[in-house]
């Protein structure tokens, strides 16, 4: 008879041990009235700029194909959409094959997971499969893990290693690498805005390869910044003589053009691997109306909607320049629109995000609802809230006022 006390591996999700950061939130502000007649909510990385102007003209053009099947790999309109944004928006040489080197994905959080399933199937390890993750990481990320009956690794991510996993220290841990199947790393990262560097991607590559894993980059982030266009995984791996072996990337429509609920994505990068997912897919997968295929692959091929984005984040940002200072150890992020506000002498993230919500009426989300313990027994997140910069920019401004009057 099942039980929900059962330690099938899954029941770290659906007991609630491991759940949804928002779902924490509910209950840590269940009962607490806004302070506020104005509530100002900065949790839900929900872009507020404008979406594409012809993406209605575009899925108009398209409605007869809604009688029709997606192929599981994607439209070749799409695909090839996607490859010549690669190419033009990253140096690869060769480019990007549409046919064998791009995947089409009903948003990159369901690619991220399923793509557990042909990882942990593509090597042979002795003992409980690993799938490594920076921490604080993307829910999809862990559940995918555990739904495949890896153990999940969390790799911390704090201000001591640049906000990023520390690869050497993992370097020195041969007995995990020996049963990783996986490493996601996402950058620009979430919640910290940190941009992995050439010597970065090069050194998470280097030991995929060494130790026959799945490299993950979650890029997801990768069209919002304010100064220099962040370096993107197929870029480092294309120089190399193996290219794209060992690796694949994630990106979507979500951030870049203001259309979470367009629901389309991609990942890129090994031919083996995208052949063995698309196999994978077509039995259990979700896949992109054909109508929303087409608009997608006119929005791929626009930069104008985007730009006008980044300008909107960039005066978002200099607000925040101007409010924060260096409270909070604020520091501008290199990508992503997310600020990570160290609240350790508030009495940490989840104390600062009942006394904003309760004494400003601003909703932010804590650090550590974003992460999980790590392997030296801390959570990265404690300390810190992550503030989502998606309103306007007046809104903006109101919120980290009340903040900082708040929060002194």
């Amino acid at each position: 008879m099942f039980s929900p006390e059962m330690s099938h591996p899954l029941s770290s999700l659906t007991s609630g041990a491991i759940s949804s950061p928002f779902s924490q939130l509910r209950k840590l502000l269940a009962g607490i009235a806004p302070g506020h007649k104005m509530p100002i909510e900065l949790t839900i990385g929900e872009p507020r700029e404008a979406m594409p102007d012809f993406i209605q003209a575009k899925l108009d053009e398209a409605t007869a194909l809604y009688g029709k099947y997606p192929p599981i790999r994607g439209a070749e309109e799409a695909r090839k959409a996607i490859s010549e944004w690669l190419a033009k928006r990253y140096v690869v040489p060769g480019g990007v094959d549409p046919d064998r080197e791009v995947l089409m994905l009903s948003g990159s959080r369901e690619g991220l997971f399923f793509s557990c399933l042909p990882a942990v199937g593509r090597k042979d390890v002795q003992g409980r499969p690993a799938i490594l993750m920076c921490n604080p990481y993307y829910s999809a990320y862990v559940a995918g893990a555990i739904a495949v009956g890896a153990e999940p690794v969390y790799l911390n991510a704090t201000k001591a290693t640049g906000f990023l996993p520390d690869l050497d220290e993992v370097a020195r841990d041969e007995a995990l690498l020996a049963r990783t199947v996986a490493l996601f790393i996402n950058s620009p990262s979430n919640p910290q805005g940190t941009v992995a560097d050439r010597s970065y991607i090069l050194k998470a590559l280097d030991l995929a390869r060494a130790y026959n894993f799945m490299l993950f980059l979650d890029e997801c982030y990768s069209e919002i910044y304010t100064e220099a266009a962040p370096l993107g995984g197929l870029e480092v791996a294309a120089a190399t003589p193996e290219r794209f072996r060992n690796l694949v990337v994630f990106n979507s429509l979500s951030k870049r053009s203001n259309l979470p609920g367009l629901r389309s994505g991609f990942c890129a990068g090994d031919p083996d691997f995208i052949e063995a997912y698309g196999e994978v897919r077509n039995m259990c997968a979700p896949t992109v109306p054909l109508p929303l295929q087409h608009a997608s692959a006119a929005i791929w091929r626009d930069e104008v909607h985007v730009e006008r984005s980044r300008e909107a984040y960039r005066d978002k940002f200099l607000i925040a320049d101007n409010v924060l200072g260096t409270r909070y150890g604020y520091r501008r992020p290199a990508g992503g629109f997310c600020l990570w506000l160290d609240m350790s002498q508030f009495g940490g993230g989840g104390q600062a995000a009942v006394t904003l919500w309760q004494r400003a009426g601003v909703k932010v989300i804590p650090g550590s609802f974003l992460a999980q313990m790590g392997r030296d027994g801390t959570n990265p997140g404690e300390d810190y809230v992550r503030v989502a910069m998606v309103q306007d920019s007046k809104t903006i401004q109101e919120a980290l006022e009340r903040t900082i009057s708040v929060l002194r």
